[in-house]
């Protein structure tokens, strides 16, 4: 992604003066999957006649995202998608667009409030209860059900990680996972560099360990790194993240990666603008609209490889 991109821009998308209508996406911040999930924004905002989007990128900052969003308020944007770095953050967000009575569409994260939103208000992500899930099961068949297993989190305070570590706990209670032991869980912020060095720690400390088991890509790819510093035979390891980015289905092709989960950035993108349009001509939209996770192996590779560029 170009770095114009990343600022707040204006994309004038074939511009209709009757049925103009300007959509606000306000992005936590820019990591390889969020450019995807953007992206996926922009690309299906780009088939539609009439469209125009204005899209900001807080860089992780919460108070720079509100003011980001009190300005798409002032410039009377039609509707708003934002993706949240803090579920808790979203009654605030809330409060601010049904004020000024915009529709708001929260995008992969899931608001605190959701039982609460206005019924212009509604949330397009997918069901992290599946993500976690699907990647623990595949970990657990690879290892035939016995195995010690490290865990990288993400923020702890993000409810995609405490659902997905969570998940994770939940398929090794089951009779078939049960003799996986976890050894190690730490958070690595959802970063490959914060990875690598939280994996370096455990190898320091001769920590042993069968499978690495990521909220994300992103850390996944992290531990890899360290792994191979360190002259560990991915083979001997089970690795899975959460994401198919780009660089993740790489690291399948390549033997190092062994289960990752599609969160379609695509998918999501291409509904968040569809339940914007939908609210502002005052259609009814779900309140929780779920796009599917699915789970990606070296065996089914090939179909996914298209979907992630």
């Amino acid at each position: 992604m170009k770095t114009a991109t990343l600022a707040s821009i204006a994309l004038a998308i074939s511009v209709s003066v009757a049925n103009a209508q300007t959509i606000g996406v306000s992005m936590t911040n820019l990591d390889k999957f969020r450019e995807m999930l953007l992206n996926g924004v922009v690309s299906h905002g780009k088939t539609i006649s009439g469209l125009k989007l204005v899209t900001a990128n807080a860089e992780g900052d919460n108070e720079l995202q509100k003011k980001q969003v009190q300005q798409f308020v002032a410039d009377k944007v039609d509707a708003i998608i934002m993706m949240l770095s803090d579920g808790d953050f979203g009654s605030q967000m809330t409060k601010i667009a049904a004020d000024a009575g915009i529709p708001l569409i929260y995008i992969n994260t899931t608001p605190s409030n959701l039982s609460d939103l206005p019924d212009n208000q509604v949330v397009v992500a997918s069901d992290e209860k599946d993500s976690g899930t699907l990647e623990t099961k595949q970990v657990c068949s690879l290892l035939k059900g016995k195995g010690r297993v490290v865990v990288l989190m993400g923020e702890v305070f993000h409810v995609a990680a405490r659902t997905r570590t969570q998940d994770i706990a939940d398929v090794i209670a089951t009779p078939e996972c049960k003799g996986l032991e976890i050894v190690e869980q730490q958070a690595a912020y959802w970063s490959r560099d914060y990875a690598d060095q939280q994996m370096q720690e455990w190898l320091a400390a001769g920590v042993k360990f069968d499978a690495v088991i990521a909220n994300n890509d992103e850390m996944a790819l992290g531990a890899i790194r360290a792994m191979k510093k360190a002259n560990i035979p991915m083979k001997d390891v089970v690795v899975a993240g959460v994401d198919a980015t780009d660089d993740a289905l790489a690291a399948m092709v390549a033997g190092d990666l062994d289960v990752t989960i599609l969160q379609s950035a695509v998918g999501q993108g291409a509904a968040a603008v569809d339940a914007a349009v939908k609210l502002v001509n005052k259609e009814k939209v779900p309140r929780e609209n779920n796009v599917p996770f699915e789970l990606v192996t070296p065996e089914n590779i090939a179909q996914y490889l298209p979907k992630s560029q």
